[in-house]
């Protein structure tokens, strides 16, 4: 029996309050003064603040998510990002967080030079991005002959953008930052797509991650 589709509603309620655990390993050390860019209805943030005991501001466009959002973090700006940027205290956030944010900017390259205005002298941007090699992805596209855009997921309508890990880290360096790592996070458990990687010598291991998370620091 085929698996059921997400609706479109269910795909934004995942979206809006996902906490993204697996994203905090990757800010640094020392980290105290945070900016969630699409920071949803703040629930990650809300994390961070536990943890690191960080001052985090967020950033969302929807206004319903960003004022939930302001009942958790210290402050939350509602609109596009690259409207309210120029409003950001100028070097003054150590941190910059791009949880399945960067994919949804025409020019996510333009985006992260701005950040430099904001971002304290040696700051860190941490992001994660989906894979467009992901094996499920490559299974559309090279065995069902298909690229369809939907309502979540690396083809998400919404999407203007699409990177493999070369290019992650191609458009980083591109912008002016230099990449500490950037490491696949959220693997499919599929024993042929591990096979896949082993039989290619590694060269397809990468299809395996669903998203790369990247820090990478300004230069």
């Amino acid at each position: 029996m085929k698996k059921k589709q997400p609706t479109n509603s269910e795909m934004r309620q995942v979206y809006f309050t996902n906490v993204r655990k697996e994203m905090t390993r990757f800010i640094p050390d020392g980290c105290c003064r945070i900016l969630d860019v699409g920071c949803s209805e703040g629930n990650f943030g809300k994390l961070l603040k536990g943890i690191l005991k960080a001052e985090v501001w967020g950033v969302e466009l929807s206004e319903n998510a960003g004022k939930t959002a302001a009942l958790k973090l210290d402050k939350v700006f509602i609109g596009d990002f690259s409207e309210i940027l120029p409003q950001l205290p100028e070097h003054y956030f150590d941190c910059l967080m791009f949880n399945d944010v960067l994919e949804h900017f025409t020019d996510p390259w333009n985006i992260l030079i701005q950040c430099k205005k904001i971002l304290c002298a040696g700051g860190y941007i941490v992001s994660s991005i989906p894979n467009v090699r992901y094996i499920g992805n490559l299974v559309e596209l090279l065995i069902r002959k298909d690229w369809e855009y939907k309502s979540g997921g690396i083809l998400d309508q919404a999407h203007y953008r699409f990177f493999t890990q070369k290019s992650i880290v191609r458009m980083f360096n591109q912008s002016g930052y230099a990449i500490l790592s950037c490491t696949g996070i959220n693997p499919t458990h599929s024993f042929m797509t591990n096979l896949l990687g082993i039989l290619t010598l590694g060269f397809m291991s990468d299809c395996k991650f669903l998203e790369f998370a990247t820090v990478a620091k300004s230069t």
